[in-house]
């Protein structure tokens, strides 16, 4: 039973990030087209990676293993489909300017509109619920382990390198109160 729910949440998760792919292609066309540039265009590919592999372990895990579904599965779902309503929020406040990578307009104002009102950076904080909360709904421990650490050390890349051209190129600074 596991196995058939676990491919199913992937295939939707799936689905659901090919959409926002689609999207932040159309988003990073328009950003460039209007003076925009990427920047930490190196850890790019190893963040898809990671993410591609994330689900590739977690329906390993789940279907070798023979993980059963969490006997806490109704809350962890709550959390997981909480989660999916703040990913949308996110892009839907963002709008032309959210995308999966890094890329920034210099001299736009920064956004201060929906979750980004009271956090710098809601969507890493969805996705690190979602890297543990998935794998902990399928007793999946070891993907909820691994890639858990593996985030954390790609956010600790990831956001300085973002946080630095935000600041140099925008008027994040002012918007955030930051030094």
């Amino acid at each position: 039973m596991s196995k058939m729910i676990v491919a199913i949440v992937i295939s939707i998760i799936v689905v659901q990030r090919l959409i926002e792919l689609i999207i932040a292609k159309r988003n990073e066309k328009w950003m460039l087209k209007n003076g925009a540039f990427e920047v930490g265009k190196s850890h790019y590919p190893v963040m898809v990676a990671m993410h591609v592999s994330f689900f590739v372990t977690l329906f390993l895990e789940v279907t070798i293993l023979d993980r059963p579904l969490s006997s806490l599965w109704i809350a962890l779902f709550g959390i997981f489909l909480l989660a999916q309503i703040l990913r949308i929020w996110c892009l839907a406040s963002l709008g032309k300017f959210w995308n999966t990578k890094i890329i920034i307009l210099p001299g736009t104002d920064v956004v201060r509109k929906g979750p980004y009102r009271w956090v710098r950076h809601p969507n890493y904080l969805i996705v690190a619920t979602e890297l543990l909360v998935l794998p902990l709904l399928f007793s999946a421990y070891f993907a909820a382990i691994i890639y858990s650490l593996l985030n954390l050390w790609m956010l600790s890349v990831r956001i300085p390198a973002e946080e630095k051209a935000l600041k140099e190129l925008t008027n994040y600074k002012e918007k955030f109160l930051l030094e």
